[in-house]
């Protein structure tokens, strides 16, 4: 039985489909955030997101004992911000990586799904938020030159939406 809605899936599904890369932050043992570009392969019908990536990639080594993650994902042209949070976890899985696999996943990995260092991260979602702006340009236009010849604070400039799965 999944553990999400597939109502609370679709929608973040549907907000990240068309981005390119997200930004998959990790914590290190001294506890340092750092990111990197990481492109979403899959969300499944469970509510994980599936990335590939390279056992030998530094941060893969924090992740079986900081296995809190954050993926910020945005599209400026849309005006579309998403935050995701969620635990990761590294998967050696042929099978999996097999049909997530891409040609694009080629330039990373050359050898394919035989690559000895090809590795999936897993990514259980525990909550999302997403910034969506709503209005058009010329109305976000006007308001903010309202607001910079009132000296009031910016409303109605979109609207935060938070799902906790």
């Amino acid at each position: 039985m999944p553990l999400y809605s597939q109502d609370q899936i679709q929608t973040i599904a549907d907000k990240i489909k068309d981005v390119r890369f997200g930004m998959f932050t990790t914590c290190d043992a001294d506890q340092m955030l750092t990111s990197r570009p990481l492109t979403t392969q899959q969300i499944d019908n469970e509510g994980n997101l599936w990335f590939f990536t390279s056992d030998e990639a530094a941060f893969t080594l924090d992740l079986p004992t900081h296995p809190d993650i954050n993926i910020s994902f945005s599209d400026p042209e849309r005006q579309l911000y998403l935050s995701i949070s969620g635990q990761a976890f590294l998967v050696k899985d042929q099978a999996k990586a097999r049909e997530l696999w891409t040609p694009a996943a080629r330039s990373w990995f050359p050898k394919g799904v035989e690559d000895p260092h090809l590795t999936l991260i897993r990514v259980r979602i525990q909550s999302a938020e997403y910034w969506d702006a709503g209005s058009s340009k010329m109305k976000q236009l006007v308001q903010l030159a309202k607001t910079a010849l009132t000296g009031r604070s910016a409303i109605h400039m979109g609207r935060s939406t938070t799902i906790c799965l």
